[in-house]
């Protein structure tokens, strides 16, 4: 005897086929039931309010609104970045002052170089750099007058600076005990600063 021949699925398809029929009142009983349990659960005025805040909304931003929040948002970036290693050394402990017993922000400028040049014959002579904008005016240097060497002190951030020496305002020079940079296109030679971070 196959599936289809067999009684019970002859009955379950002839179920299956007959028409349901519902008590005419069902449907309102039904629909007066909703509306009591609606009636029950009347919108108190905090209801409101959380309905209201949680309804979607959409904002439209101008251009140079959505430009002002990405800044906004990319300055945040920077200022967790810089936040990151505050008071934590190398190894992951914290930084803390002896004296007061706080933590300590690492210092990223705490590097002092001292720059030298050999001029004896010079009237003057700045040192210039991707530091001070490339500003002749703006790092002097001090002429030591018994050995004729000009220097200047200045700190500088940790990272690869590119720097040259300034003679008499007009000639560019680099320097002999620091490695060339590349051509920088205005025909000037120009020297290279690695300045390592610090170190705790």
């Amino acid at each position: 005897m196959s599936d289809t021949e067999h009684p019970y699925v002859e009955w379950i398809a002839r179920e299956a086929k007959r028409p349901v029929e519902l008590d005419r009142g069902a449907r309102d009983r039904v629909m007066a039931a909703v509306r009591a349990e609606g009636a029950h659960r009347s919108i108190t005025p905090a209801r409101r309010r959380w309905s209201k805040l949680l309804e979607p909304r959409v904002f439209r931003l101008s251009p140079a609104l959505t430009t002002l929040a990405a800044a906004g948002l990319v300055g945040i970036g920077v200022l967790a970045g810089g936040l990151k290693n505050w008071g934590v050394r190398k190894d992951g402990r914290p930084l803390v002052d002896t004296a007061t017993q706080s933590p300590v922000p690492l210092q990223t400028t705490d590097t002092v170089v001292k720059f030298v040049f050999a001029g004896p014959r010079a009237s003057t002579v700045s040192l210039v750099g991707d530091f001070n904008g490339w500003d002749t005016t703006k790092t002097p240097m001090a002429r030591d007058p018994r050995s004729g060497t000009w220097s200047v002190a200045l700190p500088l951030n940790a990272g690869r600076h590119v720097y040259a020496f300034v003679v008499d305002g007009t000639t560019w020079a680099n320097d002999p005990s620091a490695p060339l940079a590349p051509d920088d296109g205005f025909g000037h030679a120009s020297s290279v600063k690695n300045v390592p971070g610090p170190t705790l």
